[in-house]
């Protein structure tokens, strides 16, 4: 069993979740995604899909978001002629279409309470009842659940059900964000523009080292979704064999915004108390030393001179050297 061919990335959260899916894969367990927008959640539903029992069954997906609340419930569970203006005719809904197979549930917590309650029923049941009828119908459907934002907030807030939630997080699995990945930044851009390159029958381009670090840097607030689409746009433009900072298109500019650093560090935005960050450096370095002030110098770049200076400025208990 596979489910890393089209997952791009070494990342050791990455690495984990993907052994978390070969795992559940092939278990009927309902399973909750969780992660920031863009970061692949339907990509990982697809993955535990291709991998299980139900991998020759249906697999839909459904945006929770994008119907109106007066449809999602007809969408979900059908309807029967003449339950509303309109109902010309009885509809199966999408648990009827699903039988036998998957239901990818993206953005879940844009469910109202009250189908929240009614979903609450199926996942356990399997029974669901159609708009307009009195006849309990069933069906065996896989669920699997995502969302962008903390479920335990809105639990909190009384616009989740906790034991819906419960229902759906048997296996919850937490997808890291890009920025939390910056290893797998490069691995993404090479594999995504040389996608594009052979999608349009184009060159691939190759980024200078300049933007190339400028990119590991950023923080892809939309993640690989962002990252994705930047790459489409510099393989349609094509606007040189290598591809310079000033080459951004101006509607990604804001990857270039901030200056480039040759440090792996970033100050704050609220600033910070130099002295108590030199000492507290410090200490971490005695301590990964064991206390060895010629290791521990090594390790902050500094003469072993220059940290006994500091250990006696800062008061620092001393340790064998």
């Amino acid at each position: 069993m596979k489910v890393s061919q089209t997952i791009i990335g070494k990342a050791p959260a990455l690495k984990t979740l993907l052994r978390c899916v070969q795992i559940i894969a092939p278990t009927d367990v309902n399973v909750l995604i969780t992660g920031e927008t863009g970061t692949g959640k339907e990509l990982i539903a697809q993955a535990i899909q291709k991998n299980s029992a139900r991998s020759d069954q249906v697999f839909i997906i459904l945006n929770c978001a994008a119907l109106p609340e007066n449809l999602i419930e007809s969408e979900l569970f059908g309807y029967c002629k003449g339950a509303f203006t309109g109902a010309n005719a009885d509809k199966q809904g999408i648990f009827a279409a699903a039988d036998g197979g998957t239901l990818f549930l993206d953005e879940i917590n844009s469910l109202p309470v009250t189908i929240q309650a009614k979903l609450l029923r199926f996942i356990e049941s399997g029974e669901y009842v159609p708009v307009g009828s009195v006849q309990t119908l069933k069906a065996d459907v896989r669920i699997i659940a995502a969302t962008n934002v903390n479920l335990n907030e809105q639990v909190s807030g009384g616009t989740f059900r906790q034991d819906l939630y419960f229902r759906l997080s048997v296996v919850p699995l937490e997808l890291p964000p890009l920025r939390d990945r910056p290893k797998d930044i490069e691995l993404l851009l090479n594999h995504f523009l040389s996608y594009f390159a052979n999608k349009y029958a184009v060159r691939t381009p190759v980024l200078s080292k300049d933007l190339l670090e400028i990119l590991k840097r950023h923080p892809w607030p939309g993640n690989i979704r962002e990252l994705r689409n930047l790459c489409e746009c510099l393989c349609i433009l094509r606007i040189r064999k290598i591809i310079e900072v000033k080459d951004i298109p101006r509607g990604h500019l804001e990857i270039i915004n901030e200056p480039c650093f040759s440090g792996h560090f970033r100050l704050p935005e609220s600033g910070l108390v130099w002295y108590e960050l030199e000492a507290d450096l410090i200490q971490q370095a005695l301590a990964k030393a064991d206390g060895k002030y010629q290791e521990a110098s090594q390790l902050l770049g500094i003469s072993r001179d220059a940290l006994y200076y500091r250990i006696k400025k800062y008061g620092l208990k001393a340790a064998s050297s």
